[in-house]
């Protein structure tokens, strides 16, 4: 690559909004020295590199350039956001096997180029995504992380900072399975300065939490950006920064991500999301907190869905 820095490097597969805000991310918050855009549309990739580009002498000393598949190689991330993006009214499953084919298409060539990456995984059906991509390479599991319900994570944890009037900094709360329709909260581990929900809201004379008010909210969220502004980025781009982030600090952060499950819970087969240990190798170590038979329950149900989503398509 010719004007690298020779630091961290980031390259970001897709320059469409994701993509382009994702280097943007990267290049404001200094997560990396070199960043790489590669999208089918040569020009696009060229344009989005030279907006950002033009604007570092302000930010981080960051070189952003347009490239090819070629310019991969050495990079220490590789962020895919190939594919169709969702539509106003579309689900994430309603993409599912025209991004399989794309992923189909491209990965194997990208895997070889750079065997070593981390890969942080953001096109959607995030978790079926996840599952092609270590379907068709020869990447490890640990080298593979869906950006999965990390989003929701920070939407959940929003959602109950306005409704308590604190910061989401200070709500411990997860959002586990699908990045979609069948995500569940366990709110047996969802505590406030290690108080459950329902005794913290006590303690304060603050009215209960309606839990399945606020799960629709998280599920049905990046539906109604969608619906008001016809994609969603910004938020996506922060948390996939957040991820990035972790990785190269071995920061040992942990994230629910989306990634093969093998035996959790009860679980085998499928990409969702859990919470894990990120850091320098990606997924460093896997963490299975204690669940309710109830929540198990709903766990098993997203991956059946997800599952039933995966049989149906061609591989």
């Amino acid at each position: 690559m010719a004007n690298s820095k020779g630091g961290k490097k980031i390259a970001i597969l897709g320059a469409g909004n994701v993509g382009a805000t994702c280097a943007y991310t990267f290049a404001v918050a200094g997560t990396c020295s070199d960043i790489v855009l590669i999208d089918i549309n040569k020009e696009r990739a060229k344009g989005e590199a030279m907006d950002i580009r033009q604007g570092v002498s302000f930010s981080h000393n960051v070189e952003v350039i347009d490239g090819t598949y070629d310019d991969i190689a050495g990079a220490d991330i590789v962020v895919v956001t190939l594919g169709l993006a969702r539509k106003p009214g579309q689900t994430r499953i309603d993409l599912a096997q025209a991004n399989v084919n794309i992923i189909k298409d491209v990965m194997p060539k990208i895997a070889k180029t750079a065997p070593d990456a981390i890969y942080v995984v953001v096109s959607n059906p995030v978790d079926v995504i996840t599952y092609a991509i270590l379907k068709c390479t020869d990447l490890k599991p640990n080298q593979v992380i869906g950006s999965g319900t990390a989003l929701d994570t920070s939407r959940l944890r929003s959602s109950i900072a306005d409704h308590l009037d604190i910061s989401p900094n200070s709500v411990h709360a997860y959002v586990f399975g699908e990045h979609g329709d069948t995500s569940m909260i366990p709110w047996s581990i969802t505590n406030i300065a290690g108080s459950s929900m329902e005794e913290y809201c006590s303690l304060q004379n603050h009215p209960n939490i309606d839990e399945d008010e606020i799960i629709e909210e998280v599920r049905k969220a990046g539906g109604e950006v969608i619906k008001r502004k016809g994609a969603t980025f910004y938020a996506i781009s922060l948390t996939v920064n957040k991820i990035c982030d972790d990785i190269l600090r071995d920061a040992n952060n942990i994230l629910t991500v989306s990634s093969f499950v093998n035996g959790r819970y009860g679980i085998d087969g499928v990409c969702l999301s859990l919470p894990a240990v990120i850091g320098g190798h990606g997924i460093e170590k896997e963490v299975s907190p204690t669940l309710t038979e109830d929540e198990i329950k709903k766990l098993h149900a997203s991956a059946e869905a997800l599952k039933n989503v995966i049989n149906s398509l061609e591989f």
